[in-house]
C-alpha cells in the first residue's frame, strides 16, 4: 500500500477518488446524523422525565443550549447529505459546496464533543476525552485531501484555544492542554493519511482491475471475431479440395492413387472437424442464456444412438430407469454434447466394446452416464480435460486427433442448461462421464 502521510494523491487519480470519496463521505455523515440525533433526542427526553431541581445543576444552561443546537442543526446536515447524495448520483461529480459540506459536519462533531464535555466538568482538560473520540471518529468515517486535512487541523486548534480562553485557564493549564492537544491532533493526521491511503490504494486497485478487464473483454471479443471469421473463411478452401477428391473418385483410379485421394478427403473431414470446434468456442464463449424446449429424453437419446449405429460398428446402447422424461433443452447444442462424448468414446474404445448411455432420475435431478470400456484417462490428466486447448487431448486408437476444445466446449453447454458435467475413469477398465440437470416439470 503506497502511503500519503504528506502528500497528495498523483492527478491521474485524485479528481476520480475525489468524486468517490466525497460520496462516501456524505454516505458515512447521512449515517452519522441519524445516530448523532438519536443520541440528542434521548438526552432531552431524559431532561424532561428528570426533577425540576436538576436545572439548577453546575452548567445545565449551556448543556440545555447545546442540545437545542444540536437537535435543530443535525437534521439540517442529514437533509443536506440527501440533497448533495442525489446531485453526486445525477452528475457523479463533487461540488466544492460538497467538500465544504462535509468540511463542515466533521468540524461541527469536533467541536460538539469538545464543548459538550467543556461545560459538563467547567474544565476544558477534562474535556480531552470526548475531544479524542471526536477526532478518532471523524478521521476513520470521513476520508480528506492533504489540504483539507491541514485545514481541519489549524481550524480546530484555533477552537480548542478559544475554548481555554473562555474557560479563563491560568497559563500554565493552557499551556499543558495545547502540547495535549498538539499530541491528539497530531493522531488524528496520522490515522486520517493512513485511512486516506488504505483507502486510495483500494481504489486505485479497483480501477486498475476494471480497466484491465475491460481490456480483457475487447480481446476476448477481437479474438471471437478472428476466430469465426477465419474458421469460416477456411471452409470454402477445404470444401474445394474435397470436392476436387470427390470429382476424381469419378475416374478409374490405380490404388496408390486412390489412397491418396482417400487420404485426402479424410484430411478434409479432420479439418472441418477443427473448424467446427473452433466456431463452436467462439459461438459459445461467456454463453449465459440459451433457447430451450421441452424434451423426451428417452426418445431423444434413443434418435442420437440411431444416428450413431449406422455409421459405426461398436454397440451403442440405451439403459433407462425412467420413462417418459423431460428436461428443458436446446436440442441442437446439447446434440452436440451427446455427440462428442460418444464420438470420444468410441474413439478410445476396441471395435469389440460397447458404449452404454444411461438416463436416472434422483431427487429431481436427471443424469444422463455416458460409459464406456475402453482405455480409460490417467488419473494426472483428469483435473484437465475441461479446460480449453488441454494438453489431455490424446491420439484415439485409429489415429484420430484433438483439437483439445471438445470437452471444454460441453461444460460450457451444460453450464448454460444450468447443468454439471463430471468424469470417472480406471485406466484400461473405461470412462464415465456424468451429466447432471435440473428435471422439467
Amino acid at each position: 500500500m503506497e502511503t500519503h502521510f504528506f502528500k497528495s494523491l498523483s492527478k491521474k487519480y485524485r479528481i476520480a477518488f475525489r468524486n468517490y470519496y466525497t460520496l462516501q463521505n456524505l454516505m458515512s455523515i447521512r449515517n452519522c446524523t441519524l445516530i448523532f440525533f438519536i443520541i440528542n433526542f434521548t438526552l432531552r427526553i431524559f431532561v424532561l422525565a428528570l426533577p425540576v431541581n436538576i436545572t439548577k445543576a453546575q452548567n445545565f444552561p449551556e448543556f440545555d443550549l447545546a442540545n437545542w443546537i444540536n437537535l435543530v442543526l443535525t437534521p439540517l446536515f442529514y437533509l443536506g447529505t440527501h440533497i448533495f447524495i442525489k446531485k453526486i448520483n445525477d452528475t457523479k461529480k463533487a461540488s466544492p459546496g460538497m467538500i465544504l459540506f462535509v468540511f463542515a459536519f466533521a468540524l461541527y462533531i469536533i467541536l460538539c464533543g469538545m464543548y459538550s464535555a467543556s461545560i459538563s466538568t467547567g474544565d476544558p482538560r477534562n474535556s480531552l476525552t470526548v475531544y479524542l473520540i471526536a477526532l478518532i471518529v471523524i478521521s476513520v468515517m470521513c476520508v480528506f485531501e492533504y489540504d483539507e486535512i491541514i485545514a481541519l487541523l489549524i481550524v480546530t486548534e484555533l477552537a480548542y484555544s478559544a475554548l481555554l480562553f473562555y474557560a479563563h485557564a491560568d497559563a500554565t493549564s493552557m499551556l499543558y492542554d495545547q502540547l495535549i492537544s498538539v499530541v491528539l491532533l497530531s493522531g488524528f493526521y496520522l490515522i486520517s493519511r493512513y485511512f486516506f491511503s488504505y483507502k486510495a490504494s483500494y481504489y486505485q486497485q479497483i480501477l486498475e482491475i476494471r480497466g484491465k478487464n475491460i481490456e480483457i473483454e475487447k480481446a476476448g471479443e477481437f479474438k471471437n471475431q478472428v476466430l469465426g471469421m477465419v474458421a469460416h473463411d477456411l471452409r470454402n478452401p477445404i470444401g474445394a479440395v474435397e470436392s476436387i477428391a470427390m470429382m476424381m473418385e469419378l475416374d478409374e483410379l490405380d490404388e496408390d492413387t486412390q489412397d491418396n485421394v482417400n487420404m485426402i478427403k479424410e484430411s478434409c473431414s479432420k479439418a472441418r472437424g477443427i473448424l467446427d470446434d473452433l466456431l463452436e468456442a467462439a459461438k459459445n464463449e461467456n454463453i449465459n442464456v440459451i433457447e430451450t424446449q421441452k424434451v423426451e429424453l428417452n426418445q431423444y437419446l434413443k434418435g442420437i444412438i440411431d444416428a450413431w449405429k449406422i455409421q459405426n460398428s461398436i454397440a451403442i446402447i440405451l439403459v433407462s430407469a425412467v420413462n417418459p422424461l423431460h428436461a428443458q433443452l436446446s436440442k441442437e447444442k446439447f446434440t452436440r454434447v451427446l455427440d462428442n462424448l460418444i464420438s470420444n468414446a468410441l474413439k478410445f474404445s476396441k471395435e469389440t466394446d460397447k458404449v452404454e448411455l444411461h438416463l436416472n432420475l434422483k431427487d429431481n435431478t436427471i443424469s444422463i452416464e455416458v460409459k464406456d470400456h475402453g482405455l480409460g484417462i490417467p488419473q494426472d490428466m483428469i483435473p484437465h480435460i475441461f479446460e480449453r486447448f488441454s494438453k489431455a487431448g490424446r491420439t484415439g486408437l485409429k489415429g484420430e486427433k484433438s483439437t483439445g476444445l471438445g470437452l471444454s466446449i460441453v461444460k460450457q453447454i451444460i453450464e448454460s442448461h444450468k447443468g454439471k458435467i463430471s468424469v470417472s475413469s480406471i485406466e484400461g477398465k473405461g470412462t464415465t462421464f456424468l451429466i447432471q440437470l435440473p428435471v422439467s416439470h
